[in-house]
């Protein structure tokens, strides 16, 4: 199955993000092979399901939203991570033809559903915080027909739709 992903960046503790981790790998973990999933790469969730695809021997896509998007990682170690997971993915693919950044998430958030057969929402339920947000990618999702599993990291819950 092929699996993308959205969710936020950044969480408040270390214990989110284990709970998150444990969460995802639960929801891939119920799938079955083969697996799939599609990322952009950005740093917090997009980077933790990359690697947990991995971890589960799933092949890794990558969509980046625009060349030098090496840019955008504002330490060397979030760099090094993005670099690593670029080079382990089966494929890449370089989105071209935004106007800006913001743009470009938009349309790479809206690649990944389009490749999906399911989304991963790493989520609060909030309205984006700007173009391209999660909450505009959910919306997009739903509207294309594709389900989407949300983790909600700030209530700790979890919201499925029936798979294909």
């Amino acid at each position: 199955m092929r699996i993308g992903i959205t969710g936020h960046r950044m969480l408040r503790s270390a214990e989110r993000w284990r709970w998150v981790r444990r969460e995802i790998t639960a929801a891939l973990s119920g799938i079955g092979p083969p697996l799939t999933g599609i990322s952009c790469l950005a740093i917090g969730t997009d980077q933790v399901f990359a690697e947990l695809v991995l971890e589960l021997h799933g092949l890794l896509e990558v969509v980046i939203p625009f060349e030098n998007y090496e840019r955008t990682f504002e330490n060397e170690s979030d760099l090094d991570r993005f670099n690593r997971l670029r080079t382990a993915a089966s494929k890449v693919e370089i989105l071209a033809g935004a106007h800006d950044d913001e743009e470009a998430y938009l349309d790479a958030g809206q690649r990944i559903v389009d490749l999906s057969e399911c989304m991963i929402a790493v989520w609060d339920g909030l309205p984006a915080r700007g173009e391209g947000g999660t909450a505009q990618i959910v919306e997009f999702a739903k509207l294309a027909g594709v389900p989407v599993i949300q983790i909600n990291p700030l209530a700790s819950t979890i919201q499925t739709e029936d798979l294909p």
